[in-house]
């Protein structure tokens, strides 16, 4: 593993970095998991507002010494945005530090359109997700050939609504890899709904603090999904793994004919390789 020294990065900068908002992926909350740009960002950058309620303190370890921190777990967009303007019209960077992805569940969408329309210029840096981080752990592939090739991210409806299109029953009834986020208050209905489609005895993966050092896994039956979070006591910071892939493989195949990928197999080919079963004179 390649180590990154936070002074070694700085050094080796050839320049400050530009007057922006750079908004930040901090992936799941270990620190290892930033990607190497993040990295750089966050150990140059003037200003760094982050999360504090979802990002793991540890990962400022590697801030300038004089930087100005800022956590937002207890402000208002209408408090973040002047902030982040005025600081860049003074000529510092700004890092909008997010959990996970921003692409997912960050409220970056309206954070964007206004920094557009206050002309100041932002920069999106992707992030490692929580479902990413939880296969990982559970040392899974969430798409397993003649199994299971898609995986759906949602939540259910809560204070912030799901299209009636998005309705978790509807996309329940894919069976597909589904990554619940954001529902654990909601856990009874979650359950209810998934068990319209998915059968009880399906495997989900209760996935508290992904990446954080409290982090716990419990895999249960689906039918059992809502008991496990009461009983645990798990409100926030939970997401769900829905999937018929979380089976052993044993399970999959009870006579053992385990279905590979293609990709891989000597009798496939491809651009770059040739299949081993093709003639001499076909090669």
């Amino acid at each position: 593993m390649v180590s990154l020294n936070a002074t070694e990065v700085r050094e080796s900068s050839q320049a400050a970095l530009v007057p922006a908002v750079y908004i930040v992926g901090a992936g799941p909350g270990d620190p290892e998991l930033l990607t190497v740009k993040a990295y750089k960002l966050l150990a140059q950058a003037d200003v760094i507002l982050f999360a504090d309620s979802l990002v793991p303190k540890q990962i400022l370890q590697i801030v300038r010494p004089d930087a100005e921190v800022v956590g937002t777990a207890n402000k208002t967009l209408e408090d973040i945005l002047p902030l982040m303007i005025e600081r860049v019209r003074s000529h510092k960077s700004v890092i909008r530090l997010h959990s996970g992805d921003p692409s997912l569940y960050s409220a970056i969408h309206e954070q964007m359109q206004a920094l557009a329309a206050a002309e100041v210029p932002f920069e999106v840096i992707p992030g490692i997700s929580a479902f990413q981080a939880a296969a990982a752990k559970l040392q899974v592939e969430l798409t397993v050939p003649a199994l299971v090739q898609t995986i759906i991210l949602t939540r259910i409806s809560g204070r912030t609504q799901v299209p009636v299109a998005e309705e978790l029953a509807s996309l329940a009834a894919h069976k597909a890899s589904l990554c619940l986020y954001l529902s654990a208050r909601h856990v009874e209905d979650s359950q209810a709904r998934l068990l319209e489609h998915y059968p009880a005895d399906t495997p989900v993966a209760v996935c508290f603090r992904v990446g954080w050092p409290d982090e716990k896994i419990w895999v249960v039956p689906l039918h059992q999904m809502a008991e496990l979070t009461r009983q645990e006591n798990l409100i926030r910071t939970t997401l769900y793994l829905i999937s018929p892939a979380l089976k052993p493989a044993e399970a999959r195949s009870p006579a053992g004919n385990v279905v590979r990928s293609r990709l891989y197999s000597p009798d496939h080919s491809h651009l770059f390789r040739r299949s081993q079963d093709l003639p001499p004179e076909a090669q």
